[in-house]
């Protein structure tokens, strides 16, 4: 077995736990001009934050639209704020200040959850999250994906690994806990390759791990590559002896965030068998036990 998300946050907050996907209103280095325009080649026109409430609106009325939507099974639950959105920390400290105080200013929120890149965290940046985090814990969820240049400059990732290693520190060192994204499947990458990304990331300081499933969506530079030929994205069956050889190098206390992903079904090109996600995380626990 592992460590999941849902039994940590139980067992640190007593209850039931839900995300709320909130937008900040940010966008990101490769998509303003100054990485790039693109983005990343897998990252949808959302910035990764298909589930997201509405740019426009305020957090306090994104928080209320984000609790209607799991109202049904939410008897009696506690919720973490999630920026989730292209690069939450890509905007002035005093904006961010104004964004993270709001967003957790609810007694029934009772953590905050922040996506960034890792050259996104300035010194002034993480001071405000050290001071956020002495109210409410803050998790701080980093793109890593890869570990491999190769991968990572196809990707257009746009900072080298030493970048990752200094921030995963920084902010370690401050108290912060720091989740990792990884994305198993992405195109050139053998087995090895995938296993020693999180071979690293388990031996990085990090508390969690985002396990993705490669999903290629529509609109994306990555989509173009896929009709052309050019790799091919894994069967249920591989992905899920990858995950499992994954979690059996990760240290025990790691906590596992995801073991698959959501790719929007209307933007979904493939794989397509991803888009049942029940039978998938059914397949994946079977295996496990």
């Amino acid at each position: 077995m592992y460590n999941s998300f849902n039994s940590e946050m139980k067992r640190r907050f007593g209850c039931k736990i839900y995300k709320l996907a909130l937008s900040g209103g940010m966008t990101c280095p490769t998509r303003d001009g100054t990485l790039g325009t693109r983005g990343c080649i897998f990252c949808s026109a959302h910035g990764s934050g298909d589930f997201a409430a509405p740019r426009c609106e305020s957090i306090a009325l994104q928080i209320e639209r984000a609790k209607q939507l799991v109202s049904k099974k939410a008897k009696d639950a506690k919720y973490i704020a999630y920026f989730q959105d292209y690069t939450n920390t890509y905007a002035p400290v005093e904006y961010l200040r104004e964004l993270f105080y709001s967003a957790i200013e609810a007694d029934d929120i009772v953590a905050l959850s922040i996506g960034t890149r890792p050259d996104c965290l300035p010194d002034d940046v993480i001071e405000l999250l050290c001071e956020l985090n002495k109210i409410k814990p803050v998790f701080v969820e980093l793109g890593l994906q890869t570990i491999h240049p190769q991968t990572a400059e196809y990707i257009r990732r746009g900072y080298d690994l030493p970048v990752f290693d200094k921030v995963v520190s920084d902010l370690t060192d401050s108290g912060i806990e720091v989740v990792v994204h990884v994305i198993l499947g992405l195109p050139g990458e053998t087995r090895e390759m995938m296993l020693q990304t999180v071979d690293y990331v388990g031996r990085s300081g990090a508390k969690g791990i985002k396990l993705q499933l490669l999903h290629v969506l529509d609109g994306t530079d990555l989509a173009e590559d896929y009709r052309q030929g050019k790799f091919e994205t894994l069967d249920m069956d591989t992905y899920i002896d990858i995950l499992i050889e994954c979690l059996k190098i990760l240290p025990p206390d790691m906590v596992i965030h995801r073991l698959t992903g959501d790719g929007a079904k209307r933007d979904l090109i493939a794989p397509m068998w991803s888009a049942d996600k029940k039978r998938v995380l059914n397949e994946i626990n079977r295996r496990l036990r």
